[in-house]
Parts: C-alpha cells; sequence; structure tokens
C-alpha cells in the first residue's frame, strides 16, 4: 500500500504580490515552508494578519527561511512604530518605507520561496504600506492611540522609557572633540517631533512617590545597558549620567560601539551623522584581467591587495599613523575615521597571503565568487565576518564594464542581423540577443529563463544567425525534447530559411543517413550550421559527446535539473566553445534545479553537489543568514523577464497563439493507423450518400478521440498519462503554468473528457480544480466562476466548449489550452474570449493541441494556409462540409504522415 503523501503548507509571493499561504506536495523546496498553526490561520485570514503574528510568535526551530526573512523585513516597521508611542493620538501619519538602497538589499536577500522571482523594491514598498495602512486603521479606532495598539497587538515591541543617549562633535576644543548628554522623550510638539529634555530634569517631574513606578520604567532601559555596558554602568554610578559630559575620542567610540546594545535595550542614539556610513581603512582587493588581454572564461585575472579609505590607497605615513593610534577613532584626512588595527592587520595578512595562492593570476570562477562575497571555495574562509568588515573586493575598471554589461543588457551595443531574420524583434528580444551573443562570445554559459510565450525560440534563431555571419565553420547543437522538432523546424524555416539546420531524427533522415554522418561527422556536419537532436536519440548518438560544438543549447534545460539521471550526466559531457540553457520556470528558487543546471552551463562555478549543499548549509545555519552572495554570484548568467514586468508587457499582444505539438504514443499510433484501414473499407461498402455522411462523421469522432486518449475511444477508464501524447504534454505545460502561480482555462469538444483531464491533473500535481459542462446545473455555474476569479481560488477550470465557450467572464485566467479543436476558428475564439475580455489585465496565452501527423495537423493547416477547403472549413458547418469531400480528398485527409509522425518508437 502507498504511503500517503501529506501536503505542506508553504508562504507563497502570488503573481499580483500577495503573501498567501498554499498547500504543496512537493517536499524538496522546504524554504518557505509554514508550521506553527497560528501563522497558517493568520496569513488565511490576510497578508497584515500574518505579518502581524510573525511579530507576535516566537521564532523556533520549525520557522523556515522565508518566515524569518518577512518576520525580519516588517521588524523595521514594528521598530519605527514604537516611536510613535509616546503619543496617545490616534490619527497617525504613513510610516515610510525603506529607501531604494535598504529595499535592494532586501531584494537580495530573499531566500528561494514560491513566487519569489515576482518580488520587486516596488512590492516590498506596497507589502510595507498596506501593513502601515492595515495597522493606521486599527490605531484609529484605539482611544489609546499608538501606545494602545502595541498594548493589545504587539506588547512585546513596546518601549518602556524614550531615553535618548546622544553624541556630538566639539570642534572647538581639541582635547575633548565630543559632548555626550543623556536626554529624553518628555512630549510631542504641535509639529508631531518629540521634545527632549535633559534627563535630570525627570528626577524633578518624577519626584514624589505616586510618580516612583513611572521613574523607574523610565531608567530601565539605561539599567539594562548598564548589564551589558561597562562605561553605563559607571556613568550611571557617579551620576554623570545626568549633566553633560566633553568626551575624547576613546570615550566617544565606546558609545559608538555599543549602539547595539543600547538600542536592544530600549534607548534612543543619536550620534554625528558621519558614524551611520563611517569611513574605515579597509583592504581593498582588485581583481581584473591583464592588459591587452581579451576576457574570456579561460582568462587569468591580476589580484592586486592595498589598503585604502574611500577607495583612495593610503601612503606609507598614514599607514604608520594607524598602526600607532591608541584609540578606534581617529582625525585622517579631514575627518574622523573608525580604526581596529589588529582586524585590520589580519585583514591584510589574509589577502597578502591569497595573493601568493594564486600565483600568476586568479581563475575566472574564483574571481566571480571572490566579487560575489563567496569563497574561492565555496566557503567561508576568504569573508569571515571580521575580514568581510575590513576588507572589499572589487572588479577592475576593464572587467567591471564587461560585468556591467552582463548584468545590464540593456546597455549592449545591438548586433544587426541584416536580412536574414525574416521578423522584427521586439525589444525586449533584440537585448535577450545581444546579451546571448556576448555572454557566449566571452564563452561564458548562459541561462535564457524568460516567461512562457515571450519567444525564447526566436532570440535564439536570432543568435545563431550571428553566429553564422562570423563564419566560424563549426555548427552549433541544439537539444530538446521530441515534442518541441516540428516547432523548432517551422520557426527556423519561417524566420531564418538561410541557416542551414540538421535534424538527427528518424523522421528526418533514415538509419544509413543517421550511421553514415556518425561516421565522418567532422567533415559532414562543418556544412551546417545547426544540429538538432532530441534528449533520448542523444543517448543512442553518443558519438556527438566526442564533437567540439560553436554552441551547446539546450531547450527545456529542465531536463537536466535531476544530476544522478543518465540524460543529465550524458547531457553534461557535451563540448562547445558555450552553452546556453532555455528554460520558462523559475530556477532560482529551486536550488537543486540551479545547481545541475549551472553546472552544465557555468561548470564548476557552483562547485561539486556536495560543496554546493555545504554552501547552502552554511548559509541556512547562519543567524544572519542571507542568500544574497548567492544570487549575486548566479545572476550574471541568467536572464529571466516575466509577463508582468511594465516594461515587457506594454510590448505585447494581448493575445499569443501557441501550438502545442504532441506526438502518437505506440497505442494511439496502432489505433489511428486501424481507423484508416477501416475507414477505407468502409468507404468502399458504403450504400446511400446518408448512410455516407454518418459514416464519415463517425470517424471524424473517432480520429479525433484516438488523438485525445485512446480511453477516451475503448471507454476502458483509463486515462493514464503514458497511453496519450496528450496528456503526456498537458503535463508538461500545467507543470509550468502551476510554477508561475498562472490560472488555466481548459477546453475540450467532449464532455466526457472533463473529468479524466481534471482527475488527472489533481493526481498529478496535488490541487483540486473546476468542471463545467452540459451537465451543470445553470445555478451552481455563477458559484463556479466565482471560484474561479477569486484569487486564492482553484488553479485549473475544464470545461466543454459547448457548455463555457460562451457567455462566462473568467479573466483570472492567463493561459487558455484547447485540448482538441473544434476546427471551427470562430467557436474556438469565443472560447478564448472567455479569458481576454473586458477587465483583462493579463496577456493571455492561447495553447492549440495537435498531434503531429494526424489529421489534427492537416485541419490545422488549412486554417492557418486559408485555402479555399479552408473557407469551407471555416464554416459553422465545417465538420458536415468534410463529409462533401470524395473518398481520396477523406483518405488524404486523415492518412497519418509518417515523415511528421514523432511516436513513442522514434520520437526520443
Amino acid at each position: 500500500m502507498e504511503q500517503e503523501i501529506k501536503s505542506i503548507a508553504r508562504l507563497i509571493l502570488t503573481p499580483s504580490g500577495y503573501l498567501h499561504i498554499a498547500y504543496h506536495l512537493d517536499i524538496a523546496n522546504s524554504h518557505a515552508d509554514v508550521h506553527p498553526a497560528p501563522i497558517i490561520e493568520a496569513f488565511l485570514q490576510s497578508q497584515e494578519q500574518g505579518l502581524l503574528q510573525l511579530l507576535t510568535a516566537k521564532i523556533d526551530n520549525s520557522w523556515s527561511l522565508a518566515l524569518k526573512y518577512w518576520r525580519n523585513y516588517i521588524a523595521m516597521y514594528a521598530a519605527l512604530l514604537c516611536h510613535h508611542a509616546s503619543s496617545d493620538q490616534n490619527i497617525m501619519d504613513v510610516i515610510p518605507p525603506p529607501d531604494e538602497t535598504i529595499r535592494q538589499e532586501w531584494l537580495l536577500k530573499i531566500p528561494p520561496m514560491p513566487g519569489g522571482e515576482y518580488l520587486t523594491t516596488s512590492l516590498l514598498t506596497s507589502i510595507w504600506l498596506s501593513f502601515d495602512a492595515w495597522c493606521r486603521k486599527l490605531i484609529s479606532s484605539n482611544s489609546e492611540g499608538v501606545a494602545g495598539f502595541l498594548k493589545i497587538y504587539l506588547p512585546d515591541w513596546q518601549q518602556v522609557g524614550r531615553v535618548c543617549f546622544n553624541l556630538a562633535e566639539n570642534k572647538q576644543d581639541p582635547d575633548y572633540p565630543f559632548a555626550f548628554i543623556a536626554t529624553y522623550a518628555a512630549s510631542l510638539t504641535g509639529s508631531r517631533d518629540i521634545q527632549h529634555k535633559p534627563l535630570r530634569h525627570a528626577l524633578q517631574e518624577y519626584a514624589g512617590s505616586t510618580n516612583k513606578l513611572a521613574l523607574y520604567h523610565l531608567l530601565k532601559p539605561i539599567h539594562e545597558a548598564a548589564i551589558q555596558c561597562e562605561w553605563v554602568r559607571e556613568v550611571l554610578d557617579s551620576h554623570d549620567i545626568y549633566h553633560p559630559m566633553a568626551w575624547t575620542p576613546s570615550e566617544a567610540y565606546q558609545l559608538l560601539q555599543s549602539i547595539p546594545q543600547l538600542e536592544a535595550a530600549g534607548l534612543i542614539v543619536k550620534c554625528p551623522n558621519w558614524w551611520k556610513k563611517r569611513l574605515k581603512p579597509r583592504v581593498q582587493v582588485n581583481i581584473g584581467g591583464k592588459k591587452n588581454t581579451l576576457l574570456s572564461a579561460d582568462t587569468l585575472l591580476h589580484f592586486n591587495v592595498t589598503v585604502a579609505i574611500d577607495g583612495e590607497p593610503l601612503s606609507r605615513e598614514e599607514l604608520d599613523a594607524i598602526y600607532q593610534s591608541e584609540t578606534g577613532l581617529m582625525m585622517l584626512r579631514g575627518q574622523y575615521v573608525e580604526i581596529d588595527k589588529d582586524k585590520l592587520q589580519q585583514a591584510l595578512d589574509h589577502w597578502q597571503s591569497v595573493q601568493k595562492q594564486v600565483g600568476d593570476g586568479l581563475s575566472f570562477i574564483e574571481g566571480m565568487r571572490l566579487l560575489a562575497g563567496v569563497g574561492r571555495d565555496l566557503a567561508d574562509t576568504d569573508f569571515s565576518e571580521e575580514w568581510h568588515e575590513w576588507s572589499t573586493v572589487e572588479a577592475s575598471e576593464s572587467l567591471r564594464a564587461v560585468l556591467e554589461n552582463i548584468r545590464h543588457p540593456e546597455t549592449i551595443q545591438t548586433k544587426q542581423h541584416g536580412s536574414e531574420l525574416k521578423a522584427t524583434l521586439r525589444p525586449y528580444q533584440a537585448i535577450g540577443v545581444n546579451w546571448l551573443d556576448l555572454l557566449t562570445e566571452l564563452g561564458l554559459g548562459a541561462c535564457l529563463a524568460d516567461d512562457m510565450g515571450l519567444g525564447k525560440t526566436i532570440q535564439v534563431i536570432s543568435l545563431l544567425l550571428i553566429q553564422k555571419k562570423k563564419q566560424l565553420n563549426k555548427p552549433s547543437l541544439l537539444v530538446l525534447p521530441a515534442s518541441l522538432l516540428g516547432n523548432w523546424k517551422s520557426e527556423i524555416q519561417r524566420f531564418a530559411p538561410t541557416l542551414k539546420a540538421l535534424f538527427l531524427h528518424p523522421s528526418e533522415l533514415n538509419r544509413n543517413d543517421l550511421e553514415g554522418i556518425a561516421a565522418n561527422a567532422a567533415q559532414l556536419l562543418s556544412q551546417w550550421d545547426l544540429v538538432v537532436i532530441t534528449y533520448g536519440m542523444l543517448q543512442r548518438q553518443r558519438w556527438l559527446t566526442e564533437m567540439n560544438w560553436h554552441l551547446v543549447i539546450l531547450d527545456e534545460a529542465q531536463a537536466i535539473k535531476n544530476p544522478t539521471s543518465e540524460q543529465t550526466k550524458l547531457t553534461k559531457t557535451l563540448k562547445g566553445h558555450a552553452k546556453v540553457a532555455l528554460t520558462g520556470t523559475p530556477i532560482e528558487n529551486r536550488l537543486g534545479d540551479l545547481w545541475s543546471l549551472y553546472d552544465f552551463i557555468c561548470p564548476g562555478l557552483l562547485g561539486t553537489s556536495s560543496r554546493f549543499k555545504q554552501f547552502i548549509k552554511s548559509i541556512e545555519n547562519n543567524d544572519k543568514a542571507s542568500y544574497a552572495p548567492l544570487r549575486q554570484l548566479v545572476q550574471p548568467y541568467l536572464l529571466r523577464r516575466l509577463k508582468t514586468d511594465k516594461s515587457i508587457i506594454n510590448d505585447l499582444p494581448d493575445k499569443t497563439e501557441m501550438k502545442a505539438w504532441c506526438a502518437l504514443t505506440k497505442e494511439q499510433l496502432a489505433l489511428y493507423t486501424q481507423a484508416v484501414v477501416d475507414m477505407k473499407r468502409a468507404l468502399e461498402s458504403t450504400g446511400t450518400s446518408i448512410q455516407r455522411k454518418g459514416l464519415v462523421l463517425a470517424y471524424l469522432t473517432r480520429f479525433k478521440q484516438i488523438c485525445n486518449h485512446p480511453g477516451q475511444l475503448l471507454g476502458d477508464k483509463d486515462y493514464h498519462e503514458k497511453r496519450s501524447g496528450k496528456f503526456e504534454r498537458l503535463a508538461y505545460l500545467y507543470d509550468e503554468i502551476a510554477t508561475r502561480q498562472e490560472k488555466v482555462l481548459i477546453f475540450t469538444q467532449y464532455r466526457e473528457m472533463t473529468v479524466p483531464i481534471a482527475a488527472f491533473l489533481e493526481q498529478r500535481f496535488g490541487s483540486a480544480g473546476l468542471i463545467l459542462h452540459g451537465g451543470t446545473p445553470v445555478t451552481k455555474r455563477k458559484e463556479l466562476v466565482s471560484q474561479f476569479q477569486d484569487e486564492q481560488g482553484p488553479p485549473f477550470f475544464v470545461l466543454s466548449l459547448k457548455a463555457g465557450g460562451t457567455g462566462l467572464n473568467l479573466t483570472a485566467a492567463s493561459h487558455v489550452i484547447h485540448f482538441d479543436r473544434w476546427w471551427n476558428p470562430a467557436v474556438e475564439n469565443q472560447a478564448t474570449d472567455r479569458a481576454f475580455r473586458i477587465g483583462q489585465k493579463r496577456n493571455v496565452l492561447v495553447h492549440k493541441m495537435i498531434c503531429k501527423g494526424t489529421i489534427e495537423e492537416k485541419i490545422d493547416q488549412l486554417i492557418t494556409e486559408k485555402v479555399s477547403l479552408a473557407t469551407d472549413v471555416l464554416q459553422v458547418s465545417g465538420e458536415s462540409l468534410l463529409t462533401e469531400m470524395n473518398d481520396k480528398q477523406l483518405l488524404d485527409l486523415v492518412r497519418l504522415d509518417i515523415n511528421q509522425m514523432m511516436n513513442e518508437e522514434i520520437a526520443v
């Protein structure tokens, strides 16, 4: 008996930018799991209720990294809210979000979580302001204002007392250049500024036995700080804290160093502005290409070590002054700088040791790791907390210019395709081509991870045309799933007819041709620009791994996400000047997939699988866990544009139609072949025209049923995925759509197919959907539509074309799948427009499923080309008009096109 797989509650970020709880069967990605029931219940109520629960709950080992991330982000808001606690007014101004620089830092820190790819600095602001508005609404209804709100909702966040330690410069006294005074927040002025008074006034204000408790609460944070800081205890015991003091730099530095402890005790600390962005002498490591050397993946980088302040190297005299200093603050170049000569020397010793180890140069991979803030060996030996604070790693001017182009591809100069590309690229597509060309020119790997429907195929075709102009006399290799062979062939023929592409597949070449090419590959393949092969055929034609290709390109690169599979291992042995991976899934949120894919495009960048796991574990075990170094390391080689990007969505058509090619399985092929034979015999023995018309319609239905699933034709109720090429293709499509948390409508002509399709998707992905067909009561249809339109409602809706093709408003869907074809564009378009209609704010992708080499493909060709026959087919009575064809026309229409077939025996 199979063990029951329980769904796991997981914190997700929806495409519309809303934090919510969803249940998943996938146990591999645990970084966003939610186990505490109160947190689950709170997020199910609302995003704001969930964030509030994160602030009130106690963090324990069950908390995932995603929970900690959002708790720490919203904790910044709570800290600022506490500054308003001394006011009992119940009308509060908006608390502004962190500035852009801080939000950029938080954007890099986000751990892997479903929907993490949607997070932007603007969305961080939106979540902040939404929480702020929610809190202010509660505050406005509380008679005690913010204090009352904190008392009820955030009791642990209440600041007891508003004592402030103030440090300022005193430039008139060179011996005592700092002044200190302790104050307390006595009241709020009319302008809502906090009015501070010297702390000694509190002794008078709170004089008398009735105010002892108030004075205790006011001074309590000072006593708590005295436990952590000896200097606080000394000024408290001497009562010096109650009057202003003139301080030396050494005394001032004591306070500046203890700011975290003072604030943790509940004190406010005000100090000179320069301390927040304080300068330090730092070891400056400069990494870059050697002079007159063309940068590439094989380039050895130079490694230079100096000591500098604000990027300017220090003189020998300045260094001597630093090492002779006896205080943590010293005046240097007209400004105070922080000094820790021991830590500075430790950092300098470390980096000088590294400089000796790398000898003639640093490898490109090691250099990229160091620039990302990751150790050369993915360990923290180069970035201990002390060394990181007292050293900085920078790229040289020339290397920095290249990396800026890679990170900001819109700055790359556009390459001209001439007249060979028979299409006009959209601006974002041209940017993608430029980026691919730059990375591959440098011999670096690239992962183009644009959303489904944004045109990854035409970007690669454009790249290949650029390579063709370079006259390299070395072909590129494209590896893809068998179901995409037809799509690539038609796209190349349509957009790049001069691109010489050889398809190494039994549907294109016979066995003798394939064996002849294998025997003399180097010579025969040099005349081609591109060689195309499927993942399955690659395992049969292993001589391909012995070739040195120009580019090695993987489409649907998630096919190598399992690093232990034979397919992945073999694919990674392919050799090329550069490697390109195409995928539509957000790999950056699945760390296992990320490693395997980068192990292909940039071998060694993320180390071995075991080393990478240790690296991730070191991040997760760190109290200050941040994925920023990892993201900075992989980002240069990853380009992902979303349909939701404002720069993209304005450039897209409202509807994008895509043909989803499907291969017949062996069982479908046998049934279809037999149906053609049976139809031929039946036509020969048919009598009246009425009988013939009925027979033709019956066989057309039979062919459609076979293409859908043998279970529909045979009525055996066995709708296993492996029996139908359409079910396999549907699984692939829905997997990518579900990963993006987008919704989809699935239309079928047949009522009996609605339940098997919905059951298959629910069983495979663990999410229930909705079904609507002619038997659905009219009163229930409105309820189903309402459920689907709810953002947190079911992810898919299976509808029969007649019942759901008109009259419904289903704008929550971003995708429409026509599982089978009505062969009437007007009817199909009406169904599609259930999603694309007034109120739709998304671009709609339309997927039309077509079995290759069957009547479905031939009818689609007729519709597309709009020949005279298609003009008849387009009519409402299209199927009945097919019955008017003569026997030869009909048999030509239904007969299998073997050259187009991609059945299981040859489609590998």
